[in-house]
């Protein structure tokens, strides 16, 4: 790929909260041997209504009803990019686009994102780099986390990056030297869940679950979880929630919905402040560091410093490291750590799709 010095992306992530698409554009350049960046403008666009719905289903849909889906959705990020690009009046060098996840099973060496990279950059006229995950997976990986590369680079001054997502995540440098990150456990996925049940997107600030009361065999359930005992690389996925967590809850739900987002949130914490207290300060992104329940109670069982950025690092961080990915692999450099995913060695994952 020709080299230039300075790289105008647009990054795209779905993530599994479905909340819409984020659209991070920004510049990349390097300055004495080390990436720099700088957001020009970001966006959530919210899904239509009927389109969500597809998204929060679509694993369970036949393999004929996803392929009907991905060109909706496709065609939903097409709309938006020429929108933005014309209304701004920008001009980007390639878009970087996730795709939204239906399958993550890296066991049986499979993870499949939609968002048909040939369908958007058609119709955009501009390069797309997508489909990141499947080269990691067949390297024997589990095609995740991939932000730990953007955590290296772009926000290397803090000892650890703490993300509060679908699920939340961790990535750190290890004292030898290697990039250690992990899913540590399901998040936003479940008290969304929860929330809607209630009529609300989601809990504002953790109001509902800070209400609610902890139901104490529940919490020792969700506690004694396997996952948490298993060491790094591991991921999680939709499809470990649905098998080893939902059982667990629906034998709850005929009591308080606050009380279980109690729970919920009071068992998420601690699980996420276990994986915090080797570290001096850690840097929380992602939609659960607006719960301030969720923080507090953080806050009380870890010693580190938990630093929170302003709302545009904190909203548009994973947009952003996916543009970023999209550099390195336009650049034919490595993009995915072997020691963060457990791949036979590090890659540069992704697909290019030209106009």
């Amino acid at each position: 790929m020709k080299e230039h010095i300075k790289y105008t992306v647009a990054g795209l992530m779905s993530g599994t909260s479905v909340d819409g698409l984020d659209i991070c554009i920004s510049e990349f350049w390097k300055q004495d041997d080390r990436w720099q960046y700088k957001i020009l403008i970001a966006f959530t666009k919210a899904y239509p209504f009927e389109l969500k719905e597809k998204l929060v289903n679509v694993s369970k849909m036949s393999a004929e009803e996803v392929i009907v889906i991905e060109q909706e959705f496709s065609k939903f990020i097409s709309e938006n990019i020429n929108s933005i690009l014309h209304e701004y009046g920008l001009k980007i060098d390639f878009i970087a686009s996730h795709g939204h996840t239906v399958f993550h099973n890296p066991k049986q060496f499979y993870t499949y994102q939609i968002g048909n990279g040939e369908q958007i950059a058609k119709t955009t006229g501009i390069p797309v780099v997508c489909d990141f995950r499947r080269g990691d997976v067949a390297l024997g990986g589990q095609g995740a986390p991939l932000v730990p590369i953007g955590d290296l680079h772009l926000f290397s001054k803090y000892k650890a990056c703490l993300n509060l997502g679908g699920f939340s995540n961790i990535s750190y440098q290890s004292n030898t030297g290697k990039r250690i990150a992990y899913d540590i456990s399901p998040l936003n996925i479940l008290l969304n869940k929860y929330s809607r049940m209630k009529g609300e997107e989601y809990d504002e600030f953790g109001k509902m679950a800070e209400s609610g009361e902890i139901i104490p065999d529940l919490l020792n359930q969700l506690n004694s979880l396997n996952y948490y005992k298993l060491l790094p690389p591991k991921s999680l996925a939709i499809e470990w929630v649905n098998q080893q967590v939902v059982p667990i809850l629906e034998k709850y739900e005929d009591l308080k919905v606050e009380d279980i987002l109690c729970t919920l949130t009071n068992n998420m914490a601690g699980i996420i402040s276990q994986n915090l207290d080797s570290h001096s300060n850690v840097l929380i992104t992602g939609g659960g560091a607006y719960n301030k329940y969720l923080i507090s109670l953080i806050r009380k069982s870890t010693t580190c410093e938990l630093v929170i950025p302003d709302e545009l690092t904190i909203d548009f961080k994973e947009a952003l490291v996916f543009a970023f990915l999209g550099v390195l692999r336009w650049c034919d450099e490595i993009n995915i750590l072997a020691s963060v995913t457990g791949a036979s060695r590090n890659s540069s994952g992704g697909i290019v799709c030209f106009p």
